[in-house]
């Protein structure tokens, strides 16, 4: 037995969980994104539409460098040595692929959305033709990113917290 077998990976995350620092990143961060979009919305419902397309493009901007850092960071240190080694690895699959359905339509919409508000509308932003299509495309994306949320919270608790 060597000295480190007992020890945490090299990445250890900073939460008391199995999971990596990049994993306990992201799970945190969803616990402020899901709210400053939600607010971000209630900005254009009162007509503050600058305000609302800069807290986009911000969170947006932040959102792509952190999974860019998530993405690297899962190719390079990967993930699987994280989990429970006595959970069934296809309940944990499950869970990731229902997280995926979300995740991956979701990170191809918002920036559609933005792009398309950024296109169509004038500088500064207000009403136009392209607000409804806007405002529905919107809505089914903070959807998206509210139920990505959801399901990858469930399944880091699933795969680096919970304990068969």
């Amino acid at each position: 037995m060597t000295l480190f077998a007992h020890s945490l990976p090299p990445n250890a995350g900073f939460l008391p969980t199995r999971a990596s620092l990049m994993l306990d990143a992201v799970f945190l961060a969803m616990f402020l994104v899901v709210p400053i979009l939600l607010w971000s919305i209630r900005l254009a419902k009162k007509g503050k539409y600058q305000l609302h397309k800069k807290v986009q493009i911000l969170t947006a901007v932040v959102l792509l460098i952190a999974i860019i850092a998530f993405e690297l960071d899962m190719q390079i240190f990967g993930w699987k040595q994280y989990l429970d080694p006595h959970r069934s690895f296809s309940t944990i699959t499950t869970f990731l692929f229902l997280h995926l359905c979300f995740a991956i339509p979701t990170l191809l919409l918002w920036p559609t959305v933005i792009i398309l508000g950024i296109k169509r509308f004038p500088n500064p932003p207000e009403p136009n033709a392209h607000s409804k299509l806007h405002k529905r495309l919107g809505w089914i994306s903070a959807l998206g990113m509210i139920l990505t949320s959801i399901t990858g919270w469930i399944f880091y608790y699933i795969a680096f917290v919970s304990v068969v």
